[in-house]
């Protein structure tokens, strides 16, 4: 038997599922769609996910990957793809290589990942000479849309950096941030994620917290502001934040979580996404171009999410490179 307002509360939540991606789409349909390039879309879900974007107009979508075996999956599945451009390669290290080949040349402004190991993709990206490096370290971030939070947040790293180092976290804060303005978010306010909110010698990530915050107020992090270390409590809670009597234009309305290390990071965006209901559009970021990253297990509104976000990172890299050669 349900038990009263029970029920009601899970409704509401639902009702509001989705709400926050559903803005960006509508967004992002009236900007150019970005041309991508999709490396080994060789299943039905990696392809589906590109036409579909690329129907919306959110991208334009480059098939990268032997032409026999996409044209043979998109006919098995009723996809159309006869609009699309494909480029022939032997295997999904070629489609990798030949990917961001085409972003060297200027033919595409973000990667997608289609049905080749994350690993693959990014070793092509992070190649010395023929990659799309840049004085960042790359990055993964997912923009997290709760339905029982107000406004979008974004988790990193929960993907890519399996230990980050200090150096390493500097990077990972700015990409955080600046994906934030990508999204058009003026305030930006970051929580460093401990498992408490002192500075405590014994934890590492306490002290790391507490440096990056510092280097914020130096200026050697930009765009935002940064308060750690902060349990999670502290940070998405203005009650908990309150109780514990923490004074911070950050604790408890944080828009950006910075997870200690991978483990953590992919363990809270795993628990929202399944205890939560929220959706976890995934990109990620700091090489030339950004880089939609896409799982076997998103629903279609990620997929379409994960391509507005890079549509919008896309449009603030064009208008940053007009305005510094402007």
């Amino acid at each position: 038997m349900p038990i009263p307002g029970i029920a009601f509360e899970r409704k509401t939540m639902m009702d509001r599922k989705h709400e926050k991606y559903e803005r960006l789409i509508e967004f992002c349909k009236a900007l150019q769609p970005t041309p991508t390039a999709v490396a080994h879309p060789c299943d039905q879900t990696s392809l589906e996910g590109a036409v579909d974007a690329g129907r919306m107009g959110l991208i334009s979508p480059i098939l990268v990957g032997p032409a026999q075996r996409i044209n043979a999956l998109a006919k098995s599945h009723n996809i159309d793809i006869s609009d699309l451009p494909i480029v022939d390669t032997p295997h999904s290290e070629a489609s990798a290589e030949k990917a961001v080949e085409l972003v060297r040349l200027g033919q595409a402004e973000a990667l997608m990942k289609g049905s080749l190991h994350t690993d693959e993709l990014l070793a092509a990206v992070v190649k010395r000479d023929a990659g799309l490096r840049t004085q960042r370290r790359i990055s993964q971030c997912f923009v997290m849309d709760v339905p029982t939070y107000p406004e979008a947040i974004i988790i990193t790293d929960a993907a890519v950096n399996i230990a980050p180092t200090l150096e390493d976290k500097v990077d990972i804060v700015q990409n955080a941030i600046d994906l934030a303005h990508a999204l058009g978010r003026e305030d930006v306010r970051v929580a460093i994620l401990s498992a408490m909110e002192t500075v405590n010698p014994k934890v590492p990530s306490t002290i790391e917290a507490a440096a990056l915050c510092k280097m914020a107020d130096r200026g050697q992090i930009t765009g935002a502001i940064l308060d750690g270390p902060l349990a999670l409590d502290n940070a998405i809670s203005l009650e908990a934040a309150e109780i514990k009597r923490i004074k911070s234009p950050v604790a408890g309305r944080a828009n950006v979580l910075v997870a200690p290390n991978l483990e953590a990071g992919n363990m809270l965006a795993k628990s929202l996404s399944f205890l939560a209901n929220a959706d976890a559009a995934g990109i990620v970021l700091g090489a030339r171009v950004p880089i939609i990253l896409t799982s076997r297990a998103d629903s279609v509104m990620t997929r379409l999410a994960s391509c507005a976000v890079a549509a919008l990172v896309a449009k603030a890299r064009r208008e940053s490179l007009a305005k510094a050669v402007g």
